[in-house]
């Protein structure tokens, strides 16, 4: 040991602390072994060694807290007393005498990006190391020069505990008498640049409130779960022929207490999920519930990657909440964001001094419509750290399905890029070859967890995006279709009486809806930043809103495809949704409004009680045209089907204020049929014309079937029926 490797530990820039510090044997004198203590405690006045004992003063080598004690004898377990500054004493274990706390075989998996619960290994764990409770931390920053944990625990010094360097380029240090709640960040001094600085931790399991930044240490493996029933039914349930109606929320946003108090996860618990329950929706789908420091990202911009955010609660309170939504019958989705990730100082940005998360190259690197980074999916820890977290969320907290955001910016290479912004893949192609390959990796892992499922939100006319991987597909469960949401919110945002212009924008999606499996999204993108909420999208005076709103919204839940609506959507508010104030509830005191709400209550009642709306969404089989072709007064009727061809239920939909006396449309079979929906309903706010719940059908061939109904349509309205 030199006098410059002494600097080096004080001066907090030695590469190699556990070479320096800690306990080291010397050379023997005479019959006795020799060994000595190094420890560097700034804080610290004076301190002695603690062994077999006894005591011994350990001499300070440098005025800035590097003390040495020379002891005689086998080495063995110590402590050191010190002596503060204000006069206390405390009691140390040193974190030097400590052995390596991770396995080699964890290394070389995480090396070559296999390590798929890399969380066990990373990050910050309670545990014991010969006998003594600590906190282990391990993080992966293979161009630092020397990594400290700084924390309350040592006053923030960014020198007092330097990590131990392991091979692939991570760091780990065992830090005895830590406990959970404690706060800490990574001190990066990097071979680069001189770079320096503090960084949440990537694997942190929880997170101080923002604005503040700091990750906390949390025993995630405490909580007990009581949805075992859940979980069990889960695992032997298919989705794609189940019932599967979400609920879109922004927790922040859905309800405010008062004086405009968020609320905690734990009254979610109870407010949310009663809601949900009594709307009857199958699903809650988050926005992003990960760490994030700018709420005004709506989540989409993460730090904390393991990390539910702690503005509503610690991670315990979560898990309750789900836990609550499984008792209740409800699953829980979550929004994951693997495409890109923000720029602050203290997150994944520039790690190590060094674009290790990211690309280095700005063209392959940036999201400049964003102002982020794109994950570097060619780099094994990269792939490792993604997957692992997803596999983190359908594990450790029981979420049934990740949707993941912004699939296309990961797809294609010249995402929202101009020529020369970007770089093409090996065969000259703009396809990013090494994000499909993580997607089909984490598909397939993905789908090993029983019953979860994952979506994309993928907005192109990419091939077999919720096609098995096995099939040369993504292996996404489902993909939201955003063709048919476009074509449908321009069809009723136009004039009744210019709708027979795009009568195609009806009929077109059923070119293409069995080719993927598709949710059907009015999500939170189609109701900010001036595109206007549901309700507002429609013409015409407050009569004809409502009634375009109810007759959309019927035709969407008797359309192939899962279905998702953003909250508010469900009440008619007429205010583009506003991350910074709750939905405006106070709406339901009138009629339209209260109405509309029990028509989705209806609709959700309906859906999940007739396997004809949900057994075939996603082949030919389940959907039949019955009329399309009267596009003058934007009328059509079709068939939905059960996997039991004999169950069925038949729409007819006039988008038009135009009331169609005995409008005819042929029937399959013979015999009585009930009307189970109408929209123009006066329970729905309607004007309550309709066929007084039961028509019959005729002998007489229609549609190139052998009977046929003759019914009223009311004006802007969805009707239904079902044979006796």
């Amino acid at each position: 040991m030199t006098a410059e490797e002494i600097e080096a530990i004080v001066g907090g820039y030695h590469g190699d602390a556990f070479r320096i510090l800690g306990p080291h044997g010397i050379r023997k004198k005479g019959a006795h072994e020799r060994w000595e203590v190094r420890a560097f405690l700034p804080q610290a006045e004076s301190a002695e060694v603690r062994y077999r004992d006894q005591r011994c003063a350990m001499e300070k080598k440098h005025n800035a807290g590097f003390f040495v004690a020379i002891l005689t004898g086998e080495p063995t377990r110590y402590t050191i007393r010190a002596r503060l500054w204000d006069g206390r004493e405390v009691e140390l274990e040193d974190p030097y005498r400590f052995p390596p706390q991770l396995s080699d075989a964890d290394l070389h998996l995480h090396g070559e990006g296999t390590l798929y619960e890399a969380y066990k290994t990373f990050g910050a764990h309670l545990t014991c190391s010969e006998g003594a409770p600590g906190v282990r931390f391990a993080v992966w920053a293979p161009n630092a020069e020397n990594i400290t944990v700084a924390g309350e625990f040592n006053d923030w010094d960014i020198r007092r505990h330097p990590m131990r360097r392991r091979n692939g380029g991570v760091w780990e240090l065992f830090l005895p008498g830590l406990v959970e709640g404690t706060a800490y960040k990574y001190h990066m001094r990097s071979r680069v640049a001189g770079y320096q600085q503090l960084k949440a931790d990537p694997y942190a399991f929880f997170s101080e409130v923002p604005p503040k930044s700091a990750s906390v240490v949390w025993d995630v493996a405490r909580y007990q779960w009581n949805d075992s029933a859940w979980m069990e039914e889960r695992g032997q349930t298919d989705c794609l022929r189940s019932p599967v109606s979400i609920y879109e929320v922004h927790l922040e946003s859905w309800l405010r207490g008062p004086q405009g108090r968020t609320l905690t996860y734990r009254e979610f618990a109870v407010k949310l999920v009663q809601y949900v329950k009594q709307m009857g929706y199958t699903h809650i789908e988050l926005l992003p519930i990960m760490e994030h420091p700018f709420s005004g990202s709506w989540g989409y911009q993460i730090v904390g990657y393991y990390a539910p955010t702690s503005r509503f609660g610690n991670p315990d309170d979560f898990r309750y909440f789900i836990d609550a939504c499984h008792q209740a019958g409800i699953g829980v989705i979550v929004d994951w964001v693997p495409a890109h990730f923000p720029k602050d100082a203290h997150g994944l940005a520039f790690f190590d001094g060094t674009a290790l998360y990211e690309h280095a190259d700005p063209r392959k690197g940036e999201h400049h419509d964003w102002g982020t980074l794109v994950f570097n999916f060619g780099r094994n820890e990269v792939r490792g750290f993604l997957i692992s977290n997803a596999l983190f969320w359908l594990k450790e907290y029981h979420i049934d399905g990740l949707r993941v955001d912004a699939v296309a910016s990961m797809l294609y290479l010249d995402y929202s890029r101009q020529p020369g912004q970007w770089i093409p893949n090996q065969y000259g192609g703009n396809e990013n070859l090494e994000a499909i390959d993580f997607l089909r990796r984490f598909n397939e892992l993905a789908h090993t967890v029983p019953g979860a499922f994952t979506v994309a939100e993928e907005s192109t006319a990419f091939a077999g995006v919720s096609k098995p991987v096995y099939l040369n597909g993504l292996g996404f469960t489902m993909k939201w279709n955003m063709g048919w949401m476009h074509d449908m919110l321009d069809y009723f945002s136009k004039d009744p009486v210019y709708r027979k212009y795009v009568h195609n924008h009806i009929t077109f999606g059923l070119l293409y809806a069995f080719h993927e499996n598709f949710v059907l999204p009015i999500s939170h993108d189609e109701v900010v930043h001036g595109k206007g909420s549901l309700l507002n999208k429609m013409p015409g005076d407050e009569w004809r809103q409502f009634a375009n709103a109810r007759a959309f919204l019927a035709y969407m839940w008797a359309h192939p495809g899962k279905k998702l609506l953003f909250m508010g959507q469900e009440i008619g508010q007429r205010e583009e949704w506003n991350s910074n104030t709750g939905v405006r509830w106070e709406l339901l005191e009138f009629d339209y409004h209260r109405k509309l709400q029990d028509l989705v209550r209806e609709l959700n009642r309906l859906y999940r009680a007739n396997p004809a709306l949900y057994q075939v969404d996603f082949h030919y089989t389940g959907f039949e045209w019955v009329d399309f072709h009267d596009s003058d007064n934007s009328v059509i009727a079709f068939i939905r089907r059960a996997e039991d061809p004999s169950d069925f239920l038949l729409f007819c939909c006039n988008f038009t204020p135009v009331v169609r006396q005995r409008y005819e449309f042929g029937v399959p079979e013979e015999g009585f049929y009930e009307e189970i929906l109408n929209t123009d309903s006066e329970l729905f706010g309607g004007g309550n014309l309709g066929n007084g719940g039961l028509v019959s059908s005729r002998p007489i061939p229609k549609h190139d079937r052998k009977f046929s109904i003759v019914v009223t349509l009311p004006p802007l309205a969805v009707v239904a029926f079902r044979k006796r």
